[in-house]
């Protein structure tokens, strides 16, 4: 059991707009300071459950966790399991999929360590919809929905950057469908070449080296192509110097090209991620 540290903040008086830092009285409210936490993060260009909540609610939120390790290729939940359990990525990643009724497996999300996902409906039941596997060995801390919903009743600046986080999954899931309808197949594999450079790209003397290793087919599955079409599009991108490619690893020349395809709106790094 992943126990939490001795809370350095003590909040009195919400109403007044008083608190207690280690022994000092502050003044302003939480919600004012959490939200200006939350826009430094962002700026500092901090990614995952970190960008959304304070390190104060975190904090509160790793007393309800309870670790446990996993395999690769071991399942999280399946698909119309019962959807009462969170899960933070502590090391390692997971591939969220949906199977269709032809039995293709389409990948919706890559996640990696410290990113915070699953289905969950505060203060009602509901089913997954889709399946999470994990691609590497790595560890997880699980959060139970009934210890969750007590938190949420409990502190309502934590329950504020809960449905912030809930907003942000929100607006990933419209982006990705945004860049699959709206500019066809070279813009939505364009889109994930953006996306997988934000969540695990390495940028070096203006390139971006992807710091994972994917298939033709494992691409195709994250943009509802063939195999046969995304090595014709990677190909055509290789020969115009957009990318380099050696064997499974992709390093990026020139991104503005991609963004030019997709048409990107240069959404912050928390939105444009796998």
């Amino acid at each position: 059991m992943m126990k939490a540290t001795e809370n350095k903040w003590e909040m009195i008086g919400m109403t007044t707009g008083t608190m207690l830092v280690n022994g000092t009285k502050k003044g302003g409210t939480s919600s004012n300071r959490n939200m200006q936490n939350v826009h430094d993060r962002e700026q500092q260009g901090i990614l995952g459950v970190h960008a959304v909540f304070s390190p104060e609610n975190f904090e509160k939120l790793t007393g309800i966790m309870y670790k446990k390790s996993a395999e690769a290729g071991s399942v999280l939940y399946w698909e119309g399991d019962k959807a009462d359990k969170l899960y933070f990525l502590i090391k390692g990643r997971v591939k969220v999929t949906k199977s269709s009724d032809d039995g293709r497996t389409f990948t919706l999300s890559l996640h990696q360590a410290g990113d915070l996902f699953g289905q969950l409906d505060p203060f009602q039941d509901s089913e997954h919809a889709c399946s999470a596997e994990m691609t590497e060995d790595g560890e997880i801390g699980i959060l139970q929905r009934k210890d969750l919903e007590v938190l949420l009743w409990q502190h309502g600046d934590l329950a504020i950057e809960f449905m912030r986080w809930m907003g942000l999954a929100h607006r990933i899931t419209q982006t990705k469908m945004r860049d699959l309808m709206m500019f066809g197949k070279p813009g939505a594999l364009c889109s994930l070449l953006i996306r997988l450079s934000n969540s695990c790209g390495i940028e070096k003397n203006g390139k971006i080296r992807l710091d994972i290793r994917m298939s033709n087919s494992e691409m195709a599955d994250m943009i509802g192509a063939t195999r046969e079409s995304v090595n014709r599009m990677l190909n055509d991108m290789k020969k115009e110097g957009v990318i380099e490619m050696d064997g499974g690893s992709i390093t990026i020349l020139n991104l503005a090209y991609l963004r030019g395809v997709c048409q990107c709106e240069s959404c912050p790094k928390e939105i444009c991620r796998m």
